[in-house]
């Protein structure tokens, strides 16, 4: 779940990390108020997605007049999939310096990784390409977190005077990152300011989706992804489903397995119409999860892969057989059957839909894509 620069700096002052003085507004009047009281001020898009400056989603002002200028050009544009409609008015900083500085989810070490550059401002990917020297990264164990001797350790050789204070704030932001369940935290630019003093001037916060349920009052301050009405209407049932742009309706058991069979579609030259998958419950959901996928009118054949561990193939069959049943859809469907209860599976769709499923994968993913042409 992605957060709003708004939503996301007030984490940052209850770690002790510095930020601007700022004001949302929801019009150009608001902001025009908001500069007249914080004076000269950054106007910023609040959407959460990145790349907003090159979009010209952030714009500066002096005065009131000129606030209320760039919040008129900014409220109302499309950056993304999003639709301004609010800004952050904040006090402008006297940047002496900017720096970088985020904590992640590290899939390669599967640890919280560290990161920090004496380059911000600019994309960290475009940094560690072309001016890796400035850049330092530290693996930390999440059984003993990050201590302000780890932060500076991970500094050395950085040429530059902040570095106890960088040690420091990048522990904050570890802090951060740990009690709030993110997936990220990052700051860019991290300023320093005349005086000294080190100032977060963007923050970028993402929840991590396995830690909503932890997080309820967190979860309940992050932006909402933009949904379809079926992806909207799949929330409402508890299913998790996802509307691409292909013809094949894809329905199985596990996320793996569903993101695996949406892979082969592709590699045989088709072109999924959705993400879905249920698992034991396909018994109560096999009727609200074909219906998904049956709404979609591009879909032009189905595709049902259920492979059976804990959860047996036989159980998730008798739920989609009877939804097939009472349903009755036109289009063609193919399935491939695996494990636990697959004999059982097997026989119910022989005699109930006279279908006889693919030993293969492949070869019930190529016949999918064959019929949807």
């Amino acid at each position: 779940m992605n957060f709003e620069e708004h939503a996301a700096k007030p984490l940052l002052v209850a770690a002790g990390i510095q930020v601007p003085r700022s004001m949302l507004a929801a019009t150009p009047e608001e902001a025009a108020q908001a500069a007249t009281e914080l004076g000269p001020v950054v106007v910023k898009a609040q959407v959460p997605t990145g790349k907003r400056g090159k979009a010209g989603g952030i714009k500066t002002a002096d005065d009131t007049d000129s606030g209320r200028v760039a919040a008129s050009e900014i409220l109302g544009m499309l950056i993304g999939e999003h639709t301004v409609e609010r800004v952050l008015v904040e006090q402008r900083a006297p940047i002496v310096r900017e720096y970088y500085a985020a904590v992640l989810n590290d899939p390669a070490s599967k640890s919280p990784l560290v990161m920090f550059s004496i380059e911000g401002g600019m994309d960290i990917e475009e940094v560690a390409v072309t001016k890796p020297d400035r850049l330092r990264q530290l693996s930390v164990d999440i059984r003993h977190g990050l201590d302000h001797a780890n932060a500076l350790q991970m500094l050395v050789g950085l040429e530059f005077d902040d570095a106890g204070a960088v040690a420091d704030l990048l522990v904050r932001l570890y802090q951060v990152y740990s009690t709030n369940d993110a997936e990220l935290v990052e700051i860019n630019p991290l300023a320093v300011i005349e005086g000294g003093d080190l100032v977060a001037l963007d923050c970028k916060f993402v929840l991590d989706d396995s830690g909503i349920q932890r997080q309820p009052e967190l979860a309940d301050r992050g932006a909402r992804e933009p949904m379809t009405e079926l992806e909207a209407r799949s929330r409402e049932l508890g299913l998790r489903y996802i509307e691409l742009d292909g013809d094949v309706g894809i329905l199985a058991n596990g996320a793996g397995l569903t993101m695996t069979t949406l892979d082969v579609v592709r590699y045989h030259g088709g072109a999924p119409a959705n993400f879905l998958e249920i698992g034991g419950d396909a018994y109560v959901k096999g009727k609200p999860a074909l219906q998904l996928v049956l709404a979609n009118p591009r879909v032009k054949s189905v595709l049902i892969n259920f492979c059976g561990a804990v959860a047996r193939t036989d159980v998730m069959m008798e739920g989609v057989t009877a939804a097939w049943e009472m349903l009755k859809p036109k289009v063609p469907v193919f399935f491939t059957v695996h494990g636990t209860g697959e004999d059982e599976a097997v026989q119910m769709l022989r005699e109930r839909l006279g279908i006889e499923p693919y030993d293969a994968l492949d070869d019930a993913v190529r016949a999918a894509v064959e019929a949807a042409k």
